[in-house]
């Protein structure tokens, strides 16, 4: 489970981090703020308790029907890629919480079983903080009374709560935006809206070295690490198999203000027109001439992954830090926002 969370660190990172590469390290405050409520889970005649109904309706066809797709505890799940271990860790805690709700049992009944699991242990285990071993986990799987298959395949999970991608080795990149990256390399769709800059995942080195020119780094040398490392995360994005589908809508002045001169901005917008011929990628612009629009209030992400027990996640930045909502109406209060501006878009390759 991820809980509703509040991260804040040096002013700036996280715009910083998702818009232009990564910020250096800073003491991380973390404030946990309303966990998300579990769905209540649903048994399968084969045991597995992923096999749950979620609400249909016309955001549900817009966005992926999800009901009927095929689930599984493995890392890959519908060739899609479980990458990172905080997206494992976050995985693996959601099951085994599930699991223990389906059984019946608080985290006290837990503890008072003697498996050499503490309260904040589990806590920590079950809100995807720590890593996870093998045998904890089939000592909480044989409590619960799951079968073979589920036990091994959670096993077999928790390898991966402690094996590194790229950005959970980076030094440079700060703990809570690491959990960003894996979700975004993880995600089957990404939706999102930014009416100022160019996001990340469609910069251009030039393009992102201007913006974060703009900030006055005293460290050039490290603002060139962040770009590359900005560069890796793209291709970790795009690179893979199967591709995410993105769609993007930017604000006209996110095209018009000219970000590091005519020419940066002019080689920005043929790189926003050739990602916009791939099939799995569409971009399209809010043109000033819309005037009022839904997402006045600001730039935000949408995160959505295939398997229903991943619930999806809407991301929001601040100069001060990120904040990451998984509640159904919330998530569906920024689909509905998202569909609006997007009625009102046209295709990048028709912008003039």
């Amino acid at each position: 489970m991820i809980p509703r969370l509040c991260t804040t660190g040096h002013p700036g990172d996280a715009w910083r981090l998702a818009n232009v590469g990564f910020a250096p390290s800073a003491p991380e405050r973390l404030s946990w703020i309303r966990p998300s409520q579990p769905r209540s889970p649903l048994i399968a005649a084969d045991g597995d308790p992923m096999n749950d109904g979620l609400p249909g309706g016309d955001a549900a066809l817009r966005y992926g029907d999800r009901r009927h797709r095929p689930h599984g505890f493995a890392r890959r799940r519908l060739g899609v890629p479980v990458t990172g271990q905080r997206v494992v860790r976050r995985a693996l805690g959601r099951r085994l919480t599930r699991l223990r709700t389906a059984s019946g049992m608080s985290r006290r009944d837990v503890v008072e079983a003697r498996l050499g699991i503490s309260e904040p242990t589990l806590h920590r285990i079950e809100t995807g903080k720590v890593p996870v071993t093998g045998a904890n986990v089939r000592a909480l799987c044989w409590l619960y009374g799951a079968d073979q298959s589920i036990t091994d395949a959670l096993a077999d999970l928790a390898l991966g709560t402690s094996q590194q991608e790229w950005w959970d080795a980076s030094p440079v990149i700060p703990e809570w935006f690491k959990l960003y990256v894996g979700l975004e390399a993880s995600a089957s769709r990404l939706f999102g809206y930014d009416g100022e800059v160019v996001p990340g995942e469609l910069q251009t080195p030039d393009y992102a070295r201007a913006v974060f020119g703009a900030e006055q780094p005293v460290d050039v040398e490290a603002a060139e690490r962040h770009i590359k490392l900005r560069m890796q995360r793209q291709k970790t994005l795009f690179g893979r198999t199967p591709p995410i589908r993105l769609m993007t809508v930017l604000g006209e002045g996110a095209l018009t203000r000219p970000v590091g001169g005519e020419q940066v901005m002019k080689g920005q917008l043929e790189h926003l027109r050739r990602l916009s011929l791939e099939d799995t990628v569409d971009i399209r612009v809010l043109p000033f001439s819309v005037g009022a629009h839904a997402a006045m209030a600001g730039a935000f992400r949408i995160l959505e992954f295939d398997d229903p027990d991943d619930p999806d996640v809407v991301y929001l930045e601040s100069h001060v830090g990120a904040l990451y909502l998984e509640e159904q109406a919330e998530v569906d209060e920024y689909r509905r926002i998202f569909d609006l501006i997007s009625k009102d878009s046209v295709p990048v390759g028709e912008f003039r």
